[in-house]
């Protein structure tokens, strides 16, 4: 079979030094694994339809009693962990704009998550340049200078940086700047992971790591699967060892959490490890139960903490899973964004980042995630009275964890309730990240959290159950579409005021207002709020 065309870059302005990234060798590369791999892309899409509506029919989930075997197999294992990914105690995530990636690459971390996904807009511009910011820092030619403060920054020696592990896009989301012959976009995942792995696989193999991935949206083995051969693919076209990849899987969707076995399984050449992705996680629930009636309504979400059974269950059930099977467990996101002006806040909040960072390091988990360079100290002293010079604590089996169907699905197991105040919150923090995504912003501090996508679907998603499910507030009031809009007006006016009339027009206010509305309040509930906000996204 002859090789397929190169994708064609279409409405997208040129860009510096693009020829760099977007090289005819690089796009015959993408064109063929979207030539090999996007048909079985697309077939897993719509599995994951029919078995949502299979969730909407009989309002539960279990373990698949045709992998059974696999989960009771006790002799496999994943493959070792290379030595630039055996000690993963603090981990730090971002978009990989030029001062994030020094500023990461700087941090102390022991791993940079360099985010192509849910922190990054995917504007051509974040897409392209976000490769051209890995390049330049493996080549060193990286450094920042702050237009604003004059502050420059430029990167530590080799042997103080992090390691470097890609998130490219789910699979869900496609390019639209490059498409092949028939002008089918080709899928962001395979843009993302297609020109970083080219460009720099072998670099990488040169300097002693590897080419490192996370894999964001999982919601089956099956499409762990489909990863396992887009890496077998790509290291067999470029000439590179079988197993050089390793993939860490977010379990992030409530699917995910009853096949995490096999989803190692699957991976087992190439995975390293599974993280605890919180933030997606409850999301994921809301959307599979949204209609499952009060049993499966979630309350607030900063009311839903790690303590929570249901939440305590996926998250034992990660380590035990991870070390049963030779795998790293990576805990979840510390999203607090440290104040330069309130040091009250600061304590508050820092009590409650290592409160949670212990019980991560106390429960098993080999390391964890943080948002902000600050807070990198705090999460590695959880972690070091905990590991001391081990590298990970993988001898900790957790063999006293007995995690049921029925513990995953135990939502109604919280006291909380939602709140009127969490209803406006939800309305806040979607509309001022919408905006902040619409202006090719992935990753926004608001109310001192980094929020990303994940959190504004959680937003937009309990607006759309509190309203579906005929919610009553602890103020008295049901929620209703017209309270949700009435919401919405009030938080837009309070912007407007706050703002002040000129910032306000030269912003996205209102349109972020609609969008947040319409995934909120359509009787057709969107997948992903990224699908239509991409329609809308400039650049």
């Amino acid at each position: 079979m002859s090789a397929p065309a190169p994708p064609a870059v279409v409405d997208a302005e040129p860009l510096p030094r693009q020829e760099e990234v977007l090289t005819e060798a690089a796009l015959a590369f993408v064109a063929e694994l979207h030539r090999r791999f996007t048909p079985r892309r697309d077939e897993l899409l719509a599995r994951r339809a029919e078995r949502r509506a299979e969730i909407a029919r009989t309002c539960t989930l279990d373990f698949l009693p045709e992998t059974a075997d696999v989960r009771a197999d006790d002799s496999w294992r994943v493959a070792p962990a290379p030595e630039a990914l055996n000690d993963r105690r603090v981990e730090i995530t971002g978009p990989t704009d030029r001062k994030m990636t020094v500023n990461a690459l700087n941090s102390g971390a022991r791993v940079w998550l360099a985010d192509f996904e849910d922190a990054s807009a995917p504007t051509w511009e974040n897409v392209v340049g976000g490769q051209l910011s890995l390049i330049d820092a493996y080549t060193r030619r990286i450094d920042f200078t702050d237009p604003v403060s004059g502050k420059s920054y430029a990167l530590r020696p080799d042997a103080e940086l992090a390691t470097v592990v890609v998130r490219p896009r789910g699979w869900h989301l496609d390019e639209r700047h490059l498409t092949d012959a028939d002008g089918t976009p080709v899928p962001g995942a395979l843009v993302d992971f297609g020109l970083y792995f080219f460009h720099n696989a072998q670099r990488l193999i040169d300097a002693g790591k590897g080419p490192y991935f996370y894999l964001p949206k999982t919601e089956s083995h099956l499409e762990a699967r489909l990863w396992n051969e887009v890496f077998v693919f790509a290291q067999d076209h470029l000439g590179i060892a079988r197993g050089t990849v390793r993939a860490t899987v977010l379990i992030e969707t409530i699917t995910a959490a009853f096949e995490m076995e096999e989803i190692l399984y699957e991976l087992r050449e190439h995975a390293s490890g599974l993280n605890a992705g919180r933030w997606d996680y409850l999301f994921s629930i809301v959307k599979n139960f949204r209609d499952g009636g009060a049993r499966f309504v979630l309350p607030d979400r900063n009311a839903v903490t790690m303590t929570a059974p249901f939440m305590r269950a996926y998250t034992e059930l990660l380590v035990r899973t991870c070390h049963r099977r030779g795998a790293h467990a990576i805990g979840g996101m510390a999203a607090f964004i440290p104040s330069r002006r309130d040091a009250e806040v600061n304590k508050v909040a820092f009590e409650k980042v290592r409160a949670d960072k212990d019980r991560e390091a106390g429960d098993g988990f080999d390391g964890s995630w943080v948002a902000h360079p600050d807070l990198v100290s705090l999460a590695m002293e959880s972690f070091d009275r905990v590991l001391g010079d081990r590298p990970h604590q993988k001898d900790r089996l957790r063999e006293d964890v007995d995690v049921r169907a029925e513990d995953l699905l135990a939502i109604d197991s919280l006291d909380a309730k939602p709140t009127y105040a969490g209803l406006v919150n939800a309305v806040q923090v979607g509309i001022r990240y919408i905006e902040a995504w619409l202006r090719g912003m992935g990753a926004v501090a608001i109310f001192n959290l980094m929020e990303d996508a994940a959190t504004a679907e959680i937003s937009r998603s309990q607006i759309w159950q509190w309203i579906n499910a005929e919610v009553v507030l602890d103020n008295g009031e049901q929620v209703t579409a017209g309270l949700a809009r009435e919401v919405a007006a009030g938080e837009l006016a309070n912007l407007r005021a706050e703002l002040g009339e000129e910032a306000f027009a030269a912003g996205n206010w209102q349109q972020a207002h609609d969008l947040l509305l319409k995934v909120a309040l359509d009787e057709d509930y969107a997948d992903f709020l990224t699908l239509p906000a991409y329609e809308q996204l400039k650049g």
